[in-house]
């Protein structure tokens, strides 16, 4: 009868072997899809943020507006910061503008270098009140991409925007007469490198 016991015992084991090892195995993938749905939600927010204007997000306008500037007008202001670990000095030309809505205005920013190194830096941006974003507009911009910088250079950086008409049809907007356009400059550690075409375009037309 001990016998039996002990054998039966015995025959238990693997099942329970089987079970840890499955268990171990199910967390196993749930930490991969995890870890995959972490490095998914940032495109899908910086995409979400782009295409509602969450977040204060601005949008990208490819042209101008099709109609002529409303009389309406909209004071904007510029604010600029330099992240920890960016030697730059960051700062616009005019610190407030008054622009119609619908009007397309070109600004610009002063750039330096302050490093004896190239530096590299890429600047996230928003607007304030948080839900304009979905009505400011750029055309173009330095915060489209990253901004590589030698030893001690200065650089003018423009940004060419409008205010979307279509912000005088929503009503939680009636009494808006500001609007803050933040920047903040964030050092990029490992920089993309330029093509030839992209970096020197001058020398490379002139051997046309």
């Amino acid at each position: 009868m001990d016998m039996e016991q002990g054998q039966n015992h015995q025959n238990q084991k693997p099942p329970r072997l089987g079970r840890d090892a499955l268990v171990a195995a199910i967390c196993g993938l749930v930490v991969v899809l995890m870890v995959g749905a972490s490095y998914a939600a940032v495109p899908f927010y910086n995409w979400f943020c782009r295409a509602t204007g969450f977040n204060g997000t601005t949008q990208v306008a490819t042209s101008a507006p099709s109609g002529a500037p409303l009389e309406r007008k909209i004071a904007v202001r510029f604010d600029t910061n330099v992240a920890g670990g960016l030697p730059w000095k960051f700062e616009p030309e005019q610190t407030e503008i008054e622009v119609k809505i619908g009007q397309v205005v070109t600004v610009y920013y002063n750039v330096t270098n302050q490093s004896a190194r190239a530096t590299t830096g890429q600047a996230a941006y928003n607007v304030a009140p948080l839900t304009v974003g979905s009505y400011f507009e750029k055309i173009n911009c330095f915060c489209f991409t990253e901004q590589t910088m030698a030893p001690g250079e200065k650089r003018e950086m423009p940004v060419v925007f409008y205010v979307d008409p279509s912000i005088v049809s929503d009503h939680d907007n009636d009494t808006l007469n500001t609007i803050t356009l933040s920047y903040t400059f964030y050092p990029v550690r490992d920089a993309t490198p330029k093509p030839l075409a992209a970096s020197e375009p001058d020398k490379a037309q002139g051997n046309l």
